[in-house]
C-alpha cells in the first residue's frame, strides 16, 4: 500500500470573476472598487507585494500553467500523478486584504460569503480530498464570527486569518476584541491558518533592496513570522484559549528552532517578564502551533525535536516555484532518509489528519 500523503499547503487560482459568480450583481461595483483600490496601493508602494507577485512570474514552475491550478477535476488528476491523497488549499488571492475596503457593511458581508462560497464550490469535485481554507476578515469581529458559524455549519474544515492584523489597521490578536472569535473557533475545533507570503511592513526594505529580485527582502518575510508567534504566545492568546490550533504556512523551519529556544532563555536566564502567560513560551508553541514545510533537509535532520515532530506538516506548495510536484515521493525519500517510520508518518499525513480533523 502506498504511503499516505496529505499536503498542508497547496493553492488554487480563485480569480475575481469566480468570486463574483457567487455575488449578487448589486454588490459588483463595490467589490470592483475595493479590488482596484487594493491593486493601486500595491503598485504605488513598489514594495513587498509587487516583489512577491513578480517573483512568482519570473520563477514560475511548470505546474503554474497547468489546468489543475484552477480546475478542480484536473487538480485531482495532478494529485493522483503525485501520489497525494488530500490537499489543504489556499486561495492565491488574499480576500481579507481588500474585503475590508468595502465601505458598505452589507456589501462586505456579501463579498466575504461569495469569496468563501467560491472556494467551497471549487472543492465539490471531491471535498474529502480538496480541503479549502475559508478566509475570515477581521476588520469586523461580529461579521467574522458570523462567517465562521456559517462556513463551519457548511462543513468547512479550515479557516484562514491574516498573519498580521496590524497591516489592515486593526489591533493585534492578543486584543480582547477577538475573544468572541477565538472562543468560537476553539469550540468548532477548526484550525486557524496564517499563510506567510506578503508583509507590507517590509515595503521600505523592498525599496532599499539592491538585488534585482528583492533577494534581501524575500527571506525576511518568513522571519517576520516571529512577530506573529509572539503576539499569540507571549500575548497570552493560547493561555486563554488552550485548545486553539494555529498553522503557520511557509514560515521556514530552521530559524524557528532558534526562536523557540531564545524565548525560553529570555525567561529563564535573561529575566524577561511575560505576564500574560503562566508557562514557558515553548510549552504553548508545542501545544498550539504547527508549521508547514516543503524541503528543509537540515531542519528535519537536526532540529525536528526542538520544533516538535507533532508540530510539522509536509506540503507540496503546488503550483508555486518551489513545489515538489510531480516528484514528491522521490523527494520525500531523499528528505526523510534516516528518519524513523513513525515520525515520518506523522509529518507526512498523521499531523495533518489530526489538525484538520480528517
Amino acid at each position: 500500500m502506498a504511503e499516505r500523503l496529505i499536503s498542508a499547503d497547496s493553492h488554487v487560482n480563485m480569480d475575481h470573476a469566480r468570486v463574483k459568480e457567487h455575488l449578487a450583481p448589486a454588490h459588483h461595483a463595490a467589490y470592483d472598487a475595493a479590488v482596484d483600490t487594493f491593486q493601486q496601493q500595491m503598485l504605488a508602494t513598489m514594495g513587498a507585494g509587487r516583489a512577491n507577485a513578480e517573483s512568482m512570474k519570473q520563477n514560475a514552475h511548470a505546474a503554474f500553467s497547468r489546468p489543475g491550478y484552477g480546475d478542480a477535476v484536473e487538480r485531482l488528476r495532478d494529485m493522483d500523478t503525485d501520489g497525494v491523497e488530500a490537499e489543504v488549499v489556499y486561495s492565491e488571492v488574499s480576500g481579507f486584504r481588500y474585503l475590508y475596503m468595502l465601505e458598505d457593511r452589507d456589501s462586505a458581508l456579501a463579498a466575504t460569503q461569495a469569496f468563501n462560497d467560491g472556494m467551497v464550490d471549487w472543492a465539490t469535485a471531491d471535498p474529502s480530498r480538496l480541503i479549502v481554507s475559508c478566509q475570515v476578515p477581521v476588520h469586523d469581529v461580529e461579521l467574522a464570527v458570523g462567517e465562521v458559524e456559517r462556513v463551519a455549519a457548511a462543513g468547512c474544515k479550515s479557516l484562514q486569518l491574516p498573519v498580521f492584523p496590524a497591516e489592515l489597521g486593526v489591533p493585534d490578536y492578543y486584543d480582547e476584541r477577538y475573544e468572541p472569535l477565538f472562543g468560537l473557533i476553539q469550540e468548532t475545533g477548526l484550525p486557524i491558518c496564517c499563510h506567510i507570503g506578503l508583509n507590507t511592513a517590509l515595503d521600505d526594505l523592498a525599496r532599499r533592496d539592491p538585488t534585482p529580485q528583492k533577494g534581501v527582502m524575500v527571506p525576511m518575510t518568513g522571519l517576520s513570522t516571529a512577530e506573529a508567534f509572539g503576539m499569540f504566545i507571549l500575548g497570552g492568546v493560547f493561555e486563554r484559549f488552550p485548545d486553539l490550533k494555529v498553522v503557520y504556512v511557509e514560515p521556514g523551519l530552521g530559524w524557528v528552532a532558534w526562536y523557540v529556544e531564545i524565548v525560553d532563555d529570555m525567561v529563564k536566564r535573561q529575566g524577561y517578564v511575560f505576564d500574560r502567560i503562566s508557562d514557558l513560551p515553548s510549552a504553548y508553541f508545542h501545544r498550539n502551533v504547527h508549521l508547514t514545510f516543503i524541503e528543509e533537509h537540515t531542519a528535519l535532520d537536526k532540529l525536528r525535536y526542538i520544533l516538535g515532530v507533532e508540530n510539522l506538516l509536509w506540503s507540496t506548495d503546488y503550483p508555486h516555484p518551489v513545489t515538489s510536484w510531480p516528484d514528491s515521493r522521490d523527494l520525500i525519500e531523499k528528505q526523510f532518509e534516516g528518519i524513523p517510520a513513525d515520525e515520518r508518518t506523522l509529518m507526512l499525513s498523521g499531523n495533518a489528519a489530526r489538525v484538520w480533523n480528517l
